[in-house]
């Protein structure tokens, strides 16, 4: 086709597209006017394709990116003919306390920090103790009230007070002696008339008072010779004993704001800082609400490995069973073991048993939460014979070409090829050479990935 033959091509083509348009326009012309119509049609237009182009471009933006699962690269060996059995576990301490406060107050002073040693008895945190040393301070003065109050009932009156109460008594008769007597004339007198009935009314009111003073005093001197009822002295000495109890609570209280080290050891955790309020009994776990610990700490000379034994391979383990004990942050140095517990139950869900292994030689290396392989002694310990050693890889993630064998890898989220030489068999894989420890392998979702592929790697929780 010639350019004379295109332009006359186009020219026929716009004149349809003229003719086209104006017999829509006719039509359009019936309805509503040809603009509206027009604006009806460039909007319909411009949705449809915004429609078309938003699932491209967000597809354009936002690439699916294949998610892979991994296992790290780990140097492994096969087992010498003397290891019965291989298991991986977590080294930790025997025994892991939690210190919590007695009481519910401030901290006003920490003096400790992680990774500390500590000595029994050592202070490690004191609280603020104002309120509690005022109740202890109560607590005292009714300890010294009660403890009077008995002396003085168990003791009876003074020599003095018996003296003063018979000399009270002896005034009280000698007044009473002359009421009488001034009782007598004013009746005597009261019947010649001389003086009124009032008179005699008030000498005889005199005499009866003086004569009951006379008896109550008579029965205070009594009772002070005769000294308190048994009954009474029985009362103060159990208002003495609770209020020597209260003291002792109240003093406990108070020596409960300074926390001391229950054992020594070495700081694992401090969860608690000045100004904040710490307690036993309502620990929150809220931003800004009261802790329920201070510190935790171990004695890591005392240190264990946990371990989850598959049930199908327990019965090859006993109690008491020697073992060997490497860690993977220091895979040079060997540690004594011993199977020194066993759980009381297994777990179903997992199929496992629990069991610790205790370390004979600890060292500083160790720490908890550390990685490390146990393996299990069979009977009495030969002599060790080389064993083959290298990189771990499971069966699934290994790729076959040709008999040439590699793995999918991920660096800096990018596939990368690895290619690796078998050593030898490892139970459910192979150990193999060419590999560096550490190294991501893909296990799962390796299906049409090729090297440079962009992957994000899967979280544990995800499905």
């Amino acid at each position: 086709m010639n350019l004379r033959n295109s332009t006359s091509m186009a020219a026929d083509t716009q004149s349809e597209g003229r003719q086209s348009l104006h017999m829509d326009g006719l039509a359009w012309t019936a309805g509503e006017s040809q603009g509206a119509r027009l604006r009806r049609y460039i909007i319909a237009t411009a949705a449809v394709a915004v429609i078309v182009a938003v699932p491209f471009t967000y597809g354009f933006l936002h690439p699916n990116i294949p998610m892979v699962t991994v296992t790290k690269a780990v140097m492994e060996s096969n087992p010498p003919n003397d290891i019965d059995l291989t298991a991986r576990g977590y080294v930790v301490p025997h025994h892991r306390i939690n210190v919590n406060p007695k009481v519910t107050g401030r901290v006003a002073w920490i003096g400790v920090e992680r990774g500390e040693k500590v000595r029994q008895g050592q202070i490690l945190v004191r609280l603020e103790d104002d309120e509690f040393r005022a109740l202890y301070e109560q607590a005292l003065g009714a300890v010294d009230s009660a403890r009077a109050y008995l002396d003085e009932l168990e003791h009876g009156p003074r020599p003095a007070e018996i003296h003063q109460a018979e000399h009270n008594l002896d005034e009280a008769r000698v007044v009473l002696r002359e009421d009488k007597l001034t009782l007598d004339r004013t009746r005597e007198l009261a019947a010649q008339g001389v003086v009124s009935p009032q008179a005699l009314d008030d000498a005889t009111a005199r005499y009866d008072a003086d004569q009951q003073r006379v008896r109550a005093l008579e029965n205070g001197l009594q009772l002070a010779k005769s000294g308190p009822r048994p009954e009474e002295i029985e009362r103060a000495q159990g208002n003495l004993a609770e209020a020597e109890g209260q003291q002792a609570y109240a003093k406990s209280m108070l020596d409960a704001t300074v926390i001391r080290a229950p054992v020594g050891g070495t700081i694992l955790e401090r969860t608690a800082e000045k100004g904040e309020l710490v307690t036993a009994q309502f620990a929150s776990g809220a931003e800004g609400g009261p802790q329920g610990e201070v510190v935790a700490l171990a004695n890591l000379h005392d240190v264990q490995v946990e371990l989850n034994i598959p049930q199908s391979a327990f019965a090859r383990l006993s109690l008491n069973q020697k073992a060997l004990v490497r860690l993977d942050a220091f895979p040079e140095r060997e540690y004594k073991g011993v199977m020194a517990e066993v759980a009381p139950e297994a777990d179903r869900q997992e199929g496992t048993i629990q069991v610790r292994v205790q370390i004979l030689n600890p060292d500083k290396y160790l720490r908890p939460e550390m990685n490390a392989t146990v393996q299990f002694l069979a009977g009495k310990r030969k002599t060790r014979v080389a064993s083959p050693a290298g990189i771990f890889v499971p069966s699934a993630a290994i790729h076959d070409e040709g008999g040439r064998h590699y793995v999918l890898a991920v660096s800096q989220g990018r596939v990368i090829r690895r290619n690796f030489e078998v050593v030898a068999p490892h139970g459910g894989g192979f150990l193999v050479q060419g590999l560096t420890p550490g190294e991501e392998i893909i296990v799962s979702g390796r299906a049409g990935l090729t090297e440079g592929t962009k992957v994000k790697l899967k979280d544990p929780g995800e499905f």
